[in-house]
């Protein structure tokens, strides 16, 4: 991060970020924040730039403002749309950036067109079982608030079975991320019903006494 020109990163921090303060509670400040250092530490392995990893990931959820089916869509255009970039960056910078956010969408079929969306694709998905699971709860009780609990979690079988499970939609682009590994061991959560419930019924109070 040091290396990351300190106006952009002023300028992210101040006038980007906090757009995450109002999302719902999966897809938050903290999460823009880890997907920002799980990118950077990507970019250095594959010898990207760093400055344009760390600006695609700041943006990449900025569009939910907008609805989360075409987020996406609507990150890449918010990205575009800031002349303030064009300090820092070029002109094709920008539009490898837009396509880079774009890309990131985890149901897309087609793999990124870039290095630059394989990154942050491979950032966003932070497959810890755990984690997943409680972003899924975190999602449901945003946006379904009419859902009880037990249809809370019939929605998060079928979240999880149709996004992570063999079949599911999910790609990973990058093969050196551990996310592979992390992605079986969910799979073997999925599978085992009764520690699934269990997870579910623990991190669910938690949400709930929030």
């Amino acid at each position: 991060m040091d290396r990351i020109n300190p106006e952009l990163r002023s300028y992210i921090e101040r006038e980007i970020l906090p757009r995450y303060d109002h999302h719902d509670a999966a897809h938050r400040r903290d999460h823009a924040l880890s997907v920002i250092e799980r990118s950077m530490t990507l970019a250095e392995r594959y010898n990207a730039n760093e400055a344009m990893a760390y600006t695609i990931a700041a943006y990449h959820d900025t569009g939910l403002v907008e609805g989360r089916e075409y987020h996406h869509i609507a990150s890449k255009r918010i990205l575009l749309a800031d002349n303030e970039l064009r300090r820092w960056f070029t002109e094709e910078e920008i539009a490898t950036m837009g396509d880079a956010v774009e890309d990131h969408r985890a149901s897309a079929k087609c793999a990124p067109r870039t290095i630059y969306g394989c990154i942050v694709a491979e950032a966003d998905r932070q497959i810890v079982p755990e984690v997943i699971i409680r972003r899924t709860i975190q999602y449901t009780l945003a946006n379904h608030p009419e859902l009880d609990r037990e249809q809370g979690y019939d929605r998060m079988t079928e979240h999880l079975d149709a996004k992570y499970n063999y079949g599911g939609y999910l790609r990973l682009w990058l093969e050196e991320s551990d996310n592979s590994v992390q992605l079986e061991r969910l799979r073997q959560i999925i599978a085992d019903k009764a520690l699934l419930r269990s997870l579910y019924d623990k991190i669910y109070d938690e949400e709930q006494a929030k």
